[in-house]
């Protein structure tokens, strides 16, 4: 647990210090993750839908860190729910969301392991899925439907998995310095 502690006090972007990079890059995120949420909607019994939004959330959460991954996914879900007519379903998603991307992100941001990304991403969407069964069967829809809806919020943090690891590693293949984006840079004179 200390060990756990300490390394979430060495985090490079914390919310208290992040760069103006850290937040336009952030921005981007939820900007990314609204139109992933957006662009493809499927009904499911529960009155939500599933979408793509689990691919940006992974995506944000494996290359930028914890917090750009809570952020984009809660935020950017939240407002596309609120843009897209699922209004009394924004603060769900913005629990499961932001939950989903700040542990894909702690256990899975900088590793390189196909293996610790696929850890990271199970226990982010694993966790997405029960805050969704939870707060439906509670508050929203009651448990039948929010039973119902659980193997499509399931389909839905796979195919971010499945698309959003290997666009990850994709991306770090093409382009480096992605690890860079948005810290803040040391400038030192000769």
């Amino acid at each position: 647990m200390s060990h756990r502690l300490n390394h979430l006090s060495k985090l490079k972007t914390s919310p208290l210090s992040m760069s103006p990079a850290m937040i336009a890059l952030t921005a981007v995120m939820i900007a990314l993750t609204i139109v992933f949420t957006l662009l493809v909607r499927i009904p499911t019994p529960a009155r939500g839908y599933v979408n793509l939004s689990d691919v940006a959330i992974t995506f944000a959460a494996l290359a930028f860190g914890p917090w750009v991954g809570a952020v984009a996914g809660g935020i950017g879900t939240a407002l596309a729910d609120v843009l897209g007519g699922f209004a009394p379903f924004a603060p769900l998603s913005l629990v499961a969301h932001g939950l989903e991307g700040l542990v894909i992100g702690l256990l899975g941001h900088g590793r390189r392991s196909l293996a610790r990304m696929i850890v990271a991403w199970a226990a982010g969407g694993l966790i997405m899925v029960a805050v969704y069964l939870v707060g439906e069967g509670l508050f929203l829809t009651g448990w039948p439907p929010a039973l119902a809806e659980a193997p499509m919020n399931a389909f839905q943090a796979l195919v971010g998995g499945v698309v959003g690891i290997p666009l990850v590693i994709a991306v770090r293949r093409a382009y480096p310095p992605i690890e860079r984006l948005g810290r803040r840079q040391a400038w030192t004179e000769n």
